[in-house]
């Protein structure tokens, strides 16, 4: 990711922090259930949130898989004050991260699930470098669970959306097979009678080109 890209959500998140989980919820769609469908996954030992903003997916991980070690990553300091209080009661086996992610953090410790919701979309440009870590983070088995904004067919509602900096090209689900990402789960959704389509992807790294990338 960018330096301007950081600092452009920087300051986009520094405000949004407050109402976040007030506002969110209306129009952020499946985002409990991609984390309740990772439970068919098995028993992660290490998991990953990019992008974990103020903690709302991380408690339900937690909860989920009362055994894991949990890492969050987030650029925006106001949105990790917000998790560090509503993670409070898990005590040490979430640890929150406070930068970019801007390179791969576990390489020798890999982790079996990297959760990425809402985040990709909004990263422009750099979204397929993080797509590119990621592979290099997981586990030989490790899981990719990923809910995004997908398309829309109204060009008015694209550009609306790029003010608010998000990017609605069916740019993510392009990379991920580009990048040999293979879904074990796909689906794609519409929301509000059609007015944009998002997309939910479970999947691991084809085996084949794993480490292919240097």
């Amino acid at each position: 990711m960018g330096t301007s890209t950081q600092s452009t959500l920087g300051g986009y998140y520094r405000w949004h922090a407050h109402i976040y989980d007030l506002t969110r919820w209306a129009f952020l769609f499946g985002r409990s259930q991609l984390v309740r469908s990772t439970a068919r996954l098995g028993n992660p030992k290490q998991i990953l949130e990019i992008g974990c903003g103020t903690g709302r997916n991380l408690a339900q991980l937690a909860r989920q898989f009362p055994d894991a070690e949990i890492t969050g990553i987030d650029l925006s300091t106001d949105m990790l004050q917000k998790a560090k209080r509503k993670l409070s009661g898990h005590g040490s086996r979430i640890q929150l991260i406070n930068e970019a992610y801007h390179s791969p953090l576990s390489p020798d410790a890999p982790f079996d699930l990297i959760v990425i919701s809402y985040c990709l979309s909004m990263i422009n440009p750099g979204f397929e470098k993080v797509l590119e870590m990621c592979a290099q983070d997981l586990s030989p088995r490790g899981h990719i669970a990923i809910v995004d904004f997908h398309t829309t067919k109204f060009g008015w509602f694209k550009r609306w959306m790029s003010v608010n900096h998000v990017r609605m090209e069916n740019q993510i689900s392009d990379s991920l097979a580009s990048l040999g990402y293979e879904p074990e789960r796909f689906r794609v959704s519409k929301a509000f009678g059609g007015l944009w389509d998002y997309l939910v992807f479970v999947g691991r790294r084809s085996t084949s080109i794993k480490g292919g990338l240097d």
